[in-house]
């Protein structure tokens, strides 16, 4: 699976890709396959603090670094291309960037294991600002609701200071890293797309992932 996930964010083509990991299992499996992988500690609390400890092991000085998690093996490469347009076009108080997609029934808007995301979307735009992260059916009333992907792309300097941040009360409460970043009133961009990627968290999940990914010719 995390060969997948490698493969589509190569297959985005926006910049070099590595996998960091903190199993060698994990690290010769992208290797085995032509990947490049860094070995990191096991005990970071996030993914954003593993792909810090990752770049600063590179020496790698991006100015723009995508945090793609490793169960999202069906993420479209051109939803990739498009956060990280997203983030090239924002101001420069803008922190991060992510994807939001619009919730379309009931029980997906109940269940917590779906993350919603609160944007203040501008009239006729794709993107705006997240307001909050909530695993509750939010906004209350009429209002859309969106399902929150967890794809981010940090200014370098925004990584930075993220990682050193404290655990916040939200984040702590939510099980949401992105809340320490609003709490700490950092500013996110959500960027609104069409599709959502399969996040394979259970046997069922994988199954339907592979079946969905043995229908793609190129996969």
């Amino acid at each position: 699976m995390i060969v997948q996930v490698w493969r589509r964010a190569r297959e985005a083509d926006i910049g070099p890709v590595v996998v960091a990991c903190a199993e060698q299992e994990i690290a010769d499996a992208v290797r085995d396959s032509g990947g490049e992988a860094v070995l990191t500690r096991p005990d970071h609390p996030s993914g954003s603090d593993r792909i810090q400890e990752a770049i600063d092991i590179l020496g790698d000085a991006a100015e723009r670094i995508i945090n793609l998690q490793g169960d999202l093996p069906t993420i479209d490469p051109a939803d990739i291309q498009r956060l990280n347009e997203a983030l090239v076009a924002a101001p420069p108080d803008v922190d991060i960037a992510t994807l939001v997609t619009a919730i379309r029934n009931e029980a997906e808007a109940a269940d917590p294991n779906v993350v919603k995301a609160v944007v203040a979307f501008a009239p006729q735009s794709e993107t705006g600002r997240a307001l909050y992260f909530s695993r509750a059916p939010v906004p209350h009333g009429d209002a859309p609701r969106y399902h929150h992907i967890g794809i981010y792309a940090y200014r370098r300097q925004a990584l930075k200071r993220f990682v050193v941040l404290p655990p916040s009360p939200l984040e702590l409460a939510e099980r949401l890293e992105q809340l320490r970043a609003l709490e700490a009133g950092m500013t996110i961009l959500a960027r609104r797309v069409d599709t959502i990627p399969l996040g394979v968290d259970t046997p069922a999940h994988l199954a339907e992932a592979r079946q969905i990914l043995s229908t793609k010719s190129n996969y």
